[in-house]
């Protein structure tokens, strides 16, 4: 690398590797090894986009903090993506060291908004089968329906879901 590419990447990284690393760490929920890699992956990509890094410190700044945050966002969205599951199969949700508060805030807005776009009949039996931990029949008894409808519902409701959140950008 010629030495005034050094000296550019150089003085990015002394004016905003700090900064940028520390915007990481509240993306990340707090887990400093996951803003080191996002830090790193952001300065590596301004690297690679050198012409970006001839612009004024403060449009720099502003690009690292959005690719920063498309980094962290894109790594959400791929530890989320999961096939359909039937609903005799259903996961129990997920506890790990990698969910934290922002991740888990901002998928509980993106299903919330998701489910609007879901017929009333639909939402409810999500509601009661999820949200509530209902089981089937208990569901089938308070909405007055056969318990093989409150399955086909299910089913149909999630996959409606799914399409939502795709539409929205969230799964693939």
């Amino acid at each position: 690398m010629p030495k005034d590419e050094v000296a550019q990447m150089r003085r990015v990284h002394d004016e905003h590797a700090d900064v940028l690393w520390r915007f990481c760490l509240r993306l990340v929920g707090n887990d400093r090894s996951h803003a080191e890699d996002v830090t790193q992956e952001t300065l590596l990509r301004a690297w690679r986009h050198r012409t970006i890094l001839e612009s004024s410190p403060a449009a720099v700044r502003s690009w690292l903090f959005t690719v920063a945050r498309n980094i962290v966002i894109d790594d959400w969205r791929s530890r989320r993506a999961r096939p359909e599951s039937p609903v005799e199969e259903v996961p129990e949700p997920r506890r790990s060291a990698e969910d934290d508060a922002s991740d888990q805030l901002l998928l509980s807005w993106m299903v919330a908004e998701a489910l609007t776009h879901l017929s009333e009949d639909h939402r409810i039996v999500l509601l009661e089968c999820y949200y509530r931990g209902r089981s089937v029949a208990d569901v089938a008894r308070r909405l007055g329906i056969p318990p093989g409808t409150v399955k086909s519902r299910t089913h149909y409701a999630l996959r409606a879901l799914r399409l939502a959140l795709e539409e929205m950008g969230v799964t693939g």
